[in-house]
Formats: C-alpha cells, sequence, structure tokens
C-alpha cells in the first residue's frame, strides 16, 4: 500500500473514530501513530515522540492560551453574565424578542472577554433563559437566540480558535484579531435582525419585555463599565503596539480576576477552581496539538497535502470555486467535529492549497482573510443540524424544549450566517480592511 493511500485510509479512520465519540487527542494520537508505524516503522515514531512534543508545546506563542483561558475563567466566576444581560436587556428587553436580542448581546460582550464558544452559550443561557421563560417565549426562539449567540465567543477577540490558526499558519494574532472584528459585529448585528424578523411573521415566539427607565437603564449600563474597560485595555493595547498578545492576556486575566474579587465576591475556593479550570482545558488543548502535530506530521510524510495541493491546483477549477468546496467541507465536518479538532486537523492540508490560489491579494492578506471565513464558517457548524454542539449544549439547560424544536430554533441564524458568510466571500475588504490601520 503507497503511502499516500495509508493517508486516506487513516484519515477515514479518524473520521470514524470521532464520530464514535472517542476523545479527539486520543483518536488524533492512535491514527497518527499508527500510520507513522505503517509508512516509516516504530523507531522513526518513537524518535519523533521523544522530542516534537516537548517543542510543540514549549514554544512562547502558546502561553497566550492559558492566560486567555484564565481570562474566561475568572469572567465565569465573577457574575459578569448577568450584569451583561442586564444591561443589554435593559436597552432591548421591552421591543418585541427584545430579551432574546438581549441574549445576543450579552453573548456578544461575554465572548470578547471568554473566548470560548461553549462556554459563552452555557454561561449567558443560565442567565437569559429564566427571563425568557418568565416572558412565555418559545422553546425554539429561546435555546437558538442562545445557541446562536454562544458562537461569538469564538469570533469575537480575544478567541483561543484564532490564535491557534495564527500559529499554525504563522501569521499575526494581533491583526486575526483586528480582521475578526468587523464579521463579529456583522454576526451579532445579523443574529438580532433573524429575530426581529422571525417575531415579526411569529409575534407570539417573542412577547415585550418590561419598560426600563432611563435612571435604571444608566444604571445597568455602569454596571458594566469594567468589562469595557478590559476589553479596551487588552485589545487596544495590542493594536496599539503598547505589548504583545501574550502580555495583554496577561493584562486581561489580571484585570479580569480583580474585577472577579472586588465586584463578583470571588473568594480563595473561587481562585483555585478557577487556576484548576484553566489547568484542565489547557491540557485538553495541549494534548489535542501534541495528537494534531503528530497526525499531521504522518501526513507529510506522506506527501498528501503537497499531492492534494498540486491535484486542485491541477484541476482546472477557479479559485472560488475551490474556496467555496473547502468551506462547503468545513460546514460538513462541523456537523460532527469541534471547531479546534477541525482547524488542528484541516489547516495542514488546506492552508497551502489556499495560498497556492490568486484572490488578487498579499499572501498575508490572502492568509487573513481565509482565516476568518474558515473560523465563521466553523462557526456555522456549531449550529448545524444535526450534531450543533451549541445547540446540545443549550438544550441540555432548557430540558423542557424538544430538541427538534431547537434545532427549528437556529434555522433563522442559520439563514443570517449563509448571507454573512456570503457578504464577506464577495468582499474581503470586510474582513481585511481595517489591516492597513496597524501599519
Amino acid at each position: 500500500m503507497t503511502g499516500l493511500a495509508i493517508s486516506f485510509l487513516m484519515f477515514g479512520v479518524l473520521v470514524t473514530l470521532l464520530v464514535l465519540s472517542v476523545p479527539v487527542a486520543v483518536a488524533l494520537l492512535i491514527v497518527g501513530s499508527a500510520g507513522y508505524i505503517m509508512v516509516s516503522g516504530w523507531d522513526p515514531l518513537l524518535s519523533y515522540l521523544s522530542q516534537a512534543p516537548y517543542y510543540q508545546t514549549a514554544t512562547y506563542s502558546l502561553s497566550v492560551i492559558p492566560l486567555f483561558v484564565l481570562m474566561g475563567q475568572f469572567a465565569s466566576a465573577s457574575g459578569m453574565s448577568a450584569g451583561l444581560f442586564n444591561a443589554a436587556n435593559a436597552w432591548l428587553g421591552h421591543r418585541r424578542g427584545g430579551v432574546a436580542m438581549a441574549g445576543v448581546g450579552a453573548c456578544a460582550a461575554f465572548g470578547a472577554i471568554c473566548g470560548s464558544s461553549l462556554a459563552t452559550a452555557a454561561t449567558m443561557a443560565q442567565v437569559s433563559l429564566p427571563e425568557m421563560k418568565r416572558f412565555k417565549y418559545s422553546g425554539g426562539l429561546a435555546t437558538g437566540a442562545l445557541a446562536a449567540g454562544g458562537t461569538l465567543g469564538i469570533l469575537i477577540p480575544p478567541s483561543v480558535i484564532l490564535v491557534i490558526y495564527a500559529i499554525l499558519t504563522e501569521q499575526s494574532i494581533g491583526k486575526l484579531f483586528f480582521s475578526a472584528m468587523i464579521p463579529g459585529a456583522m454576526a451579532a448585528v445579523g443574529y438580532m435582525l433573524a429575530v426581529n424578523i422571525y417575531c415579526r411573521i411569529h409575534p407570539d415566539a417573542g412577547p415585550v419585555g418590561a419598560k426600563i427607565s432611563w435612571l435604571e437603564k444608566i444604571r445597568a449600563t455602569l454596571d458594566v463599565v469594567p468589562v469595557a474597560i478590559v476589553f479596551v485595555v487588552v485589545m487596544g493595547g495590542i493594536y496599539g503596539g503598547f505589548f504583545t498578545p501574550t502580555e495583554g492576556a496577561a493584562v486581561g486575566a489580571a484585570s479580569t480576576g480583580i474585577i472577579a474579587i472586588v465586584k463578583g465576591g470571588l473568594r480563595w475556593s473561587g481562585f483555585i477552581e478557577c487556576l484548576l479550570g484553566t489547568g484542565k482545558l489547557t491540557g485538553m488543548i495541549f494534548l489535542i496539538l501534541i495528537g494534531a502535530d503528530l497526525f499531521n506530521s504522518f501526513l507529510a510524510i506522506t506527501q498528501m497535502p503537497t499531492v492534494a495541493a498540486n491535484a486542485i491546483g491541477n484541476s482546472g477549477l477557479s479559485p472560488m470555486a475551490i474556496l467555496l468546496l473547502i468551506l462547503l467541507m468545513y460546514l460538513a465536518l462541523g456537523c460532527f467535529m469541534d471547531s479546534m479538532s477541525m482547524i488542528l486537523i484541516t489547516i495542514p492540508v488546506v492552508f497551502p492549497i489556499v495560498m497556492g490560489l490568486d484572490f488578487g491579494m498579499t499572501p498575508e492578506q490572502t492568509a487573513i482573510w481565509f482565516g476568518i471565513l474558515a473560523l465563521v464558517v466553523v462557526e456555522v457548524g456549531l449550529i448545524t443540524p444535526p450534531f450543533g454542539l451549541n445547540v446540545f449544549v443549550i438544550n441540555s439547560l432548557a430540558p423542557e424544549v424538544p430538541l427538534s424544536e431547537s434545532f427549528r430554533g437556529v434555522v433563522p441564524f442559520l439563514v443570517s450566517d449563509f448571507l454573512r458568510v456570503a457578504l464577506l466571500i464577495a468582499f474581503p475588504v470586510l474582513t481585511i480592511g481595517l489591516l492597513p490601520l496597524m501599519n
């Protein structure tokens, strides 16, 4: 059996293991090791394992991940989620569908200090769902809005997935963060418009909430000023060149920790829980990184990425057609694979293909544009039937809502997502237009 045939065989085995719910890191390590042995033998594999895992995880650039994870842990423990939702609800709750819109807005704000889609969805659901139940929102709209809003956690900076993409493709973390700002804002606004249109068609799905006085609105807004300051300091400091992304993550984690202690009442036991949660999540991410590196090293030995790039380059398809096929692949993978796994497994294969295509942009612009597009489509996969992870997370917090109703509830948001993807593809300036401001 040729190396190329082995690579395709092992890729199929990997997908099968993932469908069978084998942990991602374990599946990658098993398939990568088996493939390495079949192509090169035991000794090369042992030589690789003696050095590569250390060098893969000991790089300075990866230190940004546990810091942003810790920032998210502090944010979850501080009670910020309630403050963000109350502020958004104060301004939007009196409109038809306004409480659902407030949930989306709060997800966007929480995602700016969390960086995790599942954490954003789960945290905001605990605050938003009781309010939507109180005003008798339909189960589909309530769970659908929060499942979609939760996806903003991996798009609006800081984003752990964007950090990993930047490391894999050797791009600037700061520029990727900056380029995600407009697509992230488009997502939040698009989801709110989807709620508004849906409630115009189905008025009973999202009744109006209680009106709140201007004084209460101002108080609710002032309550989230510390969160806004943290975001401005971290992102402004990175974009302004005052500190690196790693230093910005450290400043963000320290600032969020102080807010959690002062405003959220975080105590020593809670602090230890945040550290343990950060350690567990970071360990999981790093183990997946090691498994993905082994799997991708096995693929590199078989020359599969090079062969695939050459085959697609000589296929006669236009660059845009090839890009669309890659994005459709991400959408399909999103039905049964989490976002980090998709990025780690596929980027080493598809990135050289994309960089070999001519879109009329510089290599850096192409890399950043594609990275944002890939992340947006991966985000869509989190709410795509039949296995959208965010939908399952939200539905577990609202067991009285049938899962089928929750999936029907995300349809308006999927329409919004597809329109946004079309705009980002047709107008790359929406992604890379702000980059000159960083030069």
